[in-house]
């Protein structure tokens, strides 16, 4: 049954996204609203070279219940990821991405997995991504569900609800593209119940995708092989 939350933090981290930065904080007001009285909604302008940062200060100026992170260089999806969680002050913390491909509108059709787990991690149904991206993205995540025993159709779907609890217990060191692995293999070794829903994707309308650079890849597996070590050795 559905119910509305104690009360939430909902964040995204921005890069370079100046077009779509207000839309998204808009939706997340109202969203965050009809959940819970007790909400606050986060922006992570991770380095942004465009004007996301002025921005979000704008709005942030304009409502009570908006604040914004600035880091002064790109620090990663990882490392936005993390000072995303660790400035959340409420007892639930959902995340998505600050691109637009979700619909932060199906956010209260999690709520009613919340009395019996502590991770909704969603998946996205009919990825709208080019074909190459798809096609990597599928070989990523049967490497990392084999690697660490992961039984997630979508582990790096950007439409994640956690407790608080979890944020608080578990370690995060990755500052790449591997953080979402990190989270949910340390929150699954720390006995916290995970579940699955589906959500709907959207076709990226504005600003540029970095996730198949070359950078980005490499740091990911740079990442993996060291998660793997601190795991084995946990």
């Amino acid at each position: 049954m559905s119910r509305n939350l104690e009360s939430l933090t909902l964040f995204f981290p921005c890069h370079n996204e100046e077009e779509s930065v207000q839309g998204m904080v808009e939706k997340a007001l109202a969203v965050a609203r009809s959940v819970s009285a007790n909400y606050e909604v986060i922006v992570v302008d991770d380095g942004s070279v465009d004007d996301t940062g002025v921005i979000a200060d704008r709005l942030a100026a304009s409502h009570a219940y908006v604040r914004v992170i600035h880091h002064e260089e790109n620090k990663g999806y990882g490392g936005a990821l993390q000072s995303g969680f660790r400035a959340a002050s409420k007892a639930w913390v959902f995340y998505t991405d600050g691109d637009g491909q979700f619909d932060l509108g199906e956010l209260p059709g999690l709520l009613d997995l919340t009395d019996e787990h502590d991770v909704i991690t969603c998946y996205r149904q009919n990825r709208q991504d080019p074909l190459i991206r798809k096609l990597n993205a599928w070989a990523w995540g049967l490497l990392v569900r084999k690697m660490f025993h992961l039984e997630i159709r979508d582990i790096d779907c950007a439409f994640k609800l956690y407790r608080r609890e979890v944020i608080d217990k578990i370690e995060m060191h990755s500052t790449g593209a591997l953080i979402d692995t990190e989270m949910l293999t340390r929150a699954k070794r720390a006995g916290f119940a995970i579940t699955q829903r589906g959500v709907t994707h959207y076709p990226r309308t504005a600003g540029e995708q970095s996730g198949g650079s070359i950078r980005v890849i490499f740091r990911a597996f740079k990442e993996l092989f060291k998660l793997r070590r601190d795991i084995a050795q946990s």
